[in-house]
């Protein structure tokens, strides 16, 4: 979403504003309990009451959201003419009390605001950035996280959440995979249904909970070389198959808001793209939600050169389906859909269509009888230790050990009195949080020279040199919100602190490096065009290596980075992403063995830029048997598999069983399979089920994850683990009949550690082809 706020000049992703209980009146009292509304027909009766006793201009304001700061004199009287249906960017609970009194006090008919914040990875409490938590493979987990994040921002008062972001993302330079799940919409679809459950609850209106927001409806993850916000193509087969099916899993689990996308989907932007707003997603999904346009994208139409002016623009994005207008000043749909209606442009029908899911939010939440903030409340649930153990046990079961060689990790206690800590990120508060956290106390985070010092054996000296610094070339248009700008070094002071770094790692018995990229280098205007380490790192990396010292790399990123050197020359790597609140804590941990990676790549890991878009589900298409080959000058494999991940143990398949050779159209399939933990420690697998349609309607890709478990097993022992193929994870959107179908075809499955996986069996489905 593009922000560009007085007096920052910022652009911001963020999602729709969802809704609340508009229970009874207006004049609730902080700590009164909302009444439940028992049926939808109450619900709705309720909001077409309302509806009913409004001008236009009030219609028109219930659309319309803006950014604001602060609850200054201006954003009180909007709110008190009831220009405004929402705000976001408040978070202070003192400021949204004041807001919502002017709503609630002064407005003609006392409707109350929706809050609205991206509250992506975290609250106060900050976890692992999506990406992260997408590398647990653990629903469980992320569900909790989402579930604390949602209970301290309900405490403050927001009401709503632009997020989960759903983008599937084959291309790493696109900035924005730090907030999806990677590259698969399996694994896309269970994150994106864990994190609306944690954000809402079992329904809209659970009790500290807020409203979540399936955004950037669609395709935004697919930008042209990766671009963040140039344009998709995307073919209908990888729409459907692809790009659409987390989405249409959000829905499922009840996600009550949608946020439209900024970009030209297929030639038509997504904010004004009727099919995709109307068809998709309410004709054949049946949302009942309500969709917000990301900032200024309603405008955006004019720039895209779809829409004629800010009228047009505002019509088109209403005829499309879109509900709320998110706008960085004076949204268009305010400003110009009361003129649009005298004009015979849009009907009354329209604007009440519109408003009404709206209206209905406001009456789940409960915010006419409870609008209000307990403020001394806010500051005890804000401080809930809890909270903190969460954080760590989520960065925990987010790392990804790449490497270890001669096992080197975990570290023995006392095996090293003397520790480098070396890296630009290994003592950074910012970065180790991560990108796009705005509640948070920055000071509560545990880098990881804290969390060494913590963990580390009595005795154990830890000196720290950051090396290098690095930045971007352009820097984010974000930078004022997330933290001071450090001072740039001079020629001279560069020279001493990458000598002062090699020298310290000289002088140590062992290196652990904090390398990869600053919280600005990922995240929203945050693409790149290549993956090399940024800056100087690689020529560090070396150096210190050079010096003959045990090194441990730690890479602090939230895409995959060129590590063909590294992968040869450094014995362990382990991928920590940014970790969050806790973060140091829980990789000192997982380095001295308090903790056990299990973590797998939630994307394909390219050996180099040149290989991107570079994604494990790709066809066979010709000469399968030199698919190694297609580049002469490297081979066309990826340096890590996706679903890749090392343990401190190992493991073994054995026993792939599937319950019947033949299954009928429309039938079911149960797989099992035995993992045996081979090693002496004790960890965590994610066991994972691939499939591929020997023949049909239309070619398939090569392998598709089908299903996946993470499982807890004891050293020397076993655990067999089920699966059940159903006829929807059978079937797939044909090109060739325009419709989904179901072939009657044999089939492959493997089940592994990743999607190399050899344990192999066969399956086949007669009958019909069938459709839906």
């Amino acid at each position: 979403m593009k922000l560009f706020i007085q007096p920052l000049f910022m652009r911001a992703s963020v999602c729709m504003l969802l809704a609340g209980q508009l229970v009874a009146v207006a004049q609730s009292k902080p700590g009164t309990k909302a009444r439940s509304v028992s049926t939808e027909a109450q619900v709705r009766q309720r909001a077409m009451g309302l509806l009913k006793q409004m001008t236009v201009e009030e219609k028109a304001g219930q659309l319309s959201q803006v950014f604001m700061f602060s609850a200054g004199p201006a954003a009180e009287k909007a709110v008190s003419n009831g220009a405004l249906g929402s705000v976001l960017f408040v978070k202070d609970p003192a400021q949204i009390n004041k807001l919502q009194r002017a709503a609630i006090e002064n407005s003609r008919l006392h409707i109350p605001l929706l809050f609205g914040l991206d509250v992506i990875h975290g609250f106060r409490t900050v976890f692992p950035v999506p990406i992260a938590m997408a590398a647990s493979w653990d629903p469980q987990m992320v569900e909790g996280a989402q579930a604390v994040a949602a209970q301290e921002a309900r405490a403050s008062g927001v009401h709503w959440t632009f997020g989960p972001m759903l983008d599937i993302a084959r291309d790493p330079r696109w900035g924005r995979i730090v907030e999806g799940a990677g590259e698969d919409p399996y694994l896309g679809s269970a994150m994106a249904a864990a994190q609306v459950r944690g954000f809402q609850g079992d329904h809209l209106g659970t009790p500290d909970r807020i409203v979540a927001c399936a955004k950037h409806f669609a395709g935004y993850g697919a930008a042209e070389g990766g671009r963040d916000y140039d344009a998709s193509e995307i073919s209908d087969s990888q729409l459907w198959n692809v790009y659409l099916p987390p989405f249409k899993a959000a829905v499922d689990a009840g996600t009550g808001s949608v946020m439209s996308a900024y970009m030209d989907l297929n030639g038509v932007p997504a904010t004004g793209n009727r099919w995709l707003v109307q068809n998709v997603l309410r004709d054949d999904w049946h949302f009942k939600g309500f969709v917000v346009s990301d900032a200024d994208a309603v405008k955006n139409l004019k720039t895209h050169g779809y829409a004629v002016d800010l009228k047009d623009a505002a019509v088109r994005a209403l005829s499309a389906g879109v509900n709320m207008e998110m706008a960085l000043a004076k949204p268009a749909f305010a400003e110009n859909l009361p003129q649009a209606l005298k004009e015979g442009k849009i009907s009354t029908a329209q604007l009440d269509e519109a408003v009404l899911p709206i209206l209905e939010t406001k009456i789940r939440l409960g915010l006419f009888e409870n609008p209000y903030v307990d403020e001394s409340r806010a500051k005890q649930v804000l401080e809930a230790s809890e909270h903190r153990t969460e954080a760590l046990h989520a960065a925990e079961r987010s790392a990804v050990l790449l490497r270890n060689e001669g096992t080197l990790l975990p570290l023995r206690p006392s095996q090293y009195n003397k520790i480098a800590l070396i890296g630009p990120m290994g003592d950074s508060k910012v970065d180790t949080a991560g990108p796009w956290t705005f509640a948070n106390d920055v000071q509560e985070t545990v880098t990881i020279a804290g969390g060494l010092k913590q963990v580390a054996p009595a005795g154990t000296t830890i000196d720290f040199a950051p090396g290098v610094q690095i930045s971007r070339k352009f820097p984010s248009p974000f930078s004022g919100l997330m933290g001071k700008k450090e001072s740039n070094w001079t020629d001279e002071q560069a020279k001493q602190e990458f000598d002062k770094a090699v020298t310290l790692a000289q002088n140590s018995e062992i290196a652990i490096m904090v390398l990869g990229e600053k919280q600005d280098m990922d995240g929203e205007s945050a693409s790149r065009s290549s993956l090399q380490l940024p800056g100087d790192q690689q020529k560090l990396l070396e150096a210190v290596v050079s010096t003959g010292k045990p090194v441990i790399l730690l890479l602090m990123t939230a895409r995959p980075l060129d590590l063909l050197w590294a992968s040869a020359h450094v014995p362990s790597i382990l991928d920590i992403w940014y970790p969050g609140t806790e973060g140091g804590l829980a990789v000192a941990n997982l380095l001295f063995g308090e903790a056990v990676p299990g973590g797998k790549l939630p994307f394909t890991w390219p050996r180099n830029v040149g290989q991107v878009p570079l994604f494990y589900a790709h066809y066979s298409t010709h000469e399968p048997q030199n698919q190694a080959k297609r580049y002469w000058d490297e081979e066309s494999t990826p340096l890590f598999p996706f679903g890749y991940g090392l343990s401190y143990t190992s493991f073994a398949y054995s026993n792939l069983h599937i319950d019947r050779p033949v299954v009928k159209i429309g039938g079911s399939v149960n797989v099992s399979v035995d993992i045996e933990n081979t090693g002496g420690a004790s960890g965590d697998e994610v066991v994972q089920l691939y499939i591929h349609q020997k023949s049909g309607t239309s070619s398939r890709p090569v392998r598709e994850l089908k299903g996946f478990q993470r499982v807890a097993i004891a050293a020397h022992q076993k655990s067999t683990v089920q699966f059940t193929l159903t006829a929807q994870d059978l079937t797939y959107w044909s090109s060739a009949t325009k419709s989904w179908i179901q072939d009657p075809a044999e089939f492959d499955v493997w089940t592994g550690g990743d999607s190399s996986a050899l344990l192999h069996d066969v399956f086949r489905v007669n009958g019909a082809a069938q459709g839906r």
